[in-house]
C-alpha cells in the first residue's frame, strides 16, 4: 500500500514556474514507477511525465516536453515535478501516481495508487 500526498500548487503568472512534491508512505516506494498528470473540469485526466523506479528513464508529454522536469529522491520517498515557462493551458489539477509496472507507463489505468491532487493556476 502506498499513500501520495501531492504539494507545491498555487497561483502562477504566465512564464512562472512551481515545483510540485509528492510525498509518499510505505516501504516500497523505490519500486514503483511514478508519474504526473493533470485534469481540467470536465475532461479526461491526461498524461504529464513519468519516471522510472531508478530515476534513470523519463517520459513526458509533448505539451510539456522542454519545459517540466520530473525527478525523485527514493531516500525521501519524494517525486518532484519542475514546472517551468508555464503557460495559461496548463492549468489543471495535478495529480501524482504510483505503477508497479516497468520501465514507465503513460496510461492511467496502469497506476495503482494516487494522490488527492494539488491545483495549480496559471494566469494570462
Amino acid at each position: 500500500q502506498v499513500q501520495l500526498v501531492e504539494s507545491g500548487g498555487g497561483l502562477v503568472q504566465a512564464g512562472g514556474s512551481l515545483r510540485l512534491s509528492c510525498a509518499a508512505s510505505g516501504r516500497t516506494f523505490s519500486s514503483y514507477v511514478m508519474g504526473w498528470f493533470r485534469q481540467v473540469p470536465g475532461k479526461e485526466r491526461r498524461f504529464v511525465a513519468t519516471i522510472s523506479w531508478n530515476g534513470f528513464t523519463t517520459y513526458y508529454a509533448d505539451s510539456v516536453k522542454g519545459r517540466f522536469t520530473i525527478s525523485r529522491d527514493n531516500a525521501k520517498n519524494t517525486v518532484y515535478l519542475q514546472m517551468n515557462s508555464l503557460k495559461p493551458e496548463d492549468t489543471a489539477v495535478y495529480y501524482c501516481a504510483a505503477a508497479g509496472v516497468t520501465p514507465y507507463s503513460t496510461y492511467d489505468r496502469e497506476y495503482d495508487y494516487w494522490g488527492q491532487g494539488t491545483q495549480v493556476t496559471v494566469s494570462s
